[in-house]
C-alpha cells in the first residue's frame, strides 16, 4: 500500500503525518508493507527539511523528521499512490483540480476520513508552539485510525 500526505509547503503538517504514520507502522510491524511519503501543493520549499519548529515538536514525542525533504505534488503521484490525504480543503481542491480522470487511487481530507472533530489540520506555520502541539495531537489520533484501516486492507 502507498500513502501520500499533502499540505501547502510540505514543511509542517504533511511531513509530521508522514513521520507519525511511519513510526506507528513500525510499532505494528507493518512498515515494510506500506510506503509513506508527503508533498506540498506549492513549490517554494522543495528540497528543504521540515520547519525547525515542526522537527523540534515531533522529536520531543519521538519522531525524527530530520531526513525528510519537501517535494511538490506531481500528476504522476496520482498513479503511484493508493491513498492521497490532504491536510485541508484548500489543498484538497488543488489536488482535485490536478487529478487525472484515469487516477484510481483514493483522495480525501485526512481528518474527515479518520474520525477527528475537525475536518482540517490547522496550519501552525504563523503561530506559536501550541499550534505544532495541536497538529501532533490531531495527527497522532488520526494515524491510529489509519493504521486500523491499513491492517484491514493488508
Amino acid at each position: 500500500m502507498r500513502i501520500l500526505f499533502v499540505c501547502l509547503g510540505n514543511i509542517c503538517r504533511s511531513p509530521t503525518a508522514e513521520g507519525v504514520l511511519r513510526h506507528q507502522l513500525e510499532a505494528e510491524g507493518l512498515a515494510a508493507q506500506v510506503h509513506v511519503a508527503s508533498a506540498g501543493t506549492g513549490d517554494w520549499h522543495v528540497g528543504k527539511a521540515p520547519d525547525g519548529r515542526t522537527r523540534r515538536a515531533a522529536l520531543a514525542r519521538g519522531y525524527d523528521l530530520s531526513r525528510q525533504r519537501a517535494q511538490q505534488v506531481q500528476v504522476a503521484h496520482f498513479g503511484e499512490y493508493d491513498l492521497i490525504l490532504a491536510m485541508d480543503k484548500h489543498n484538497l481542491g488543488h489536488l482535485q483540480a490536478m487529478r487525472p480522470h484515469t487516477a484510481s487511487g483514493e483522495l480525501d481530507l485526512f481528518l474527515r476520513r479518520y474520525g477527528a472533530a475537525l475536518d482540517e489540520v490547522p496550519d501552525p506555520y504563523y503561530g506559536g508552539a501550541e499550534g505544532f502541539e495541536q497538529v501532533l495531537d490531531l495527527i497522532e489520533a488520526a494515524c491510529r485510525e489509519l493504521v486500523v484501516e491499513i491492517k484491514g486492507r493488508l
